[in-house]
């Protein structure tokens, strides 16, 4: 029976990681919904309150779903020994924290996006960029369970940034933890 056991998680470790493919290609950013006109300007003083708004609430809504997916797939699970050689557990929790890892990204990127379109957000964000950048290819090392203390960390420390950031322009960030289908990018 135990070959059983491990013929399943495998079987699931592999459906997983081709999930983590499938969504990091697939996800190219959220740049079709910026409110800017160009690529790096901001918003000019004839744009609307109402996009403005819209794009505190859109870098909430995406900073969010960030930090939850950090937390409850990266930071928690790190924490509770998941990732250690041996734990009980190990592989999933290392295909989800990868999952999770490439969804920060892209979520992290569409709410740098989304700030663009308020000009006080746009200021507090801008010198996080080269930060999430930097989290790029940790997804992967999640996945193939190469993380360090200083890389769950990396992930902590842009996501507090994030919030900081917000929280000085009056958006608040609360943590929204995604579903899996979230996280598959279904």
């Amino acid at each position: 029976m135990p070959s059983l056991v491990r013929a399943r998680r495998a079987v699931v470790a592999l459906f997983l990681s081709g999930v983590l493919l499938a969504t990091t290609a697939a996800c190219g950013g959220d740049s079709s919904q910026s409110l800017t006109t160009g690529s790096d300007t901001t918003p000019t003083a004839s744009a609307s309150f109402e996009k403005q708004k819209l794009a505190k609430t859109r870098f909430v809504a995406n900073a969010g779903l960030a930090a939850g997916a950090t937390y409850q797939w990266i930071v928690k699970p790190y924490r509770e020994g998941k990732f250690k050689k041996g734990a009980d557990g190990r592989t999933f929790a290392l295909v989800k924290a990868g999952l999770a890892g490439a969804f920060t990204y892209n979520r992290l990127k569409a709410a740098v996006n989304n700030a663009k379109g308020d000009p006080l957000l746009s200021k507090a964000v801008a010198p996080l960029t080269a930060g999430i950048e930097s989290l790029k290819d940790l997804g992967t090392k999640l996945r193939k369970g190469d993380a360090t203390a200083g890389d769950v960390g990396a992930f902590e420390g842009v996501i507090n940034r994030v919030k900081d950031a917000g929280k000085s322009a009056g958006a608040e960030v609360v943590d929204q933890v995604p579903s899996t289908a979230q996280l598959g990018g279904g």
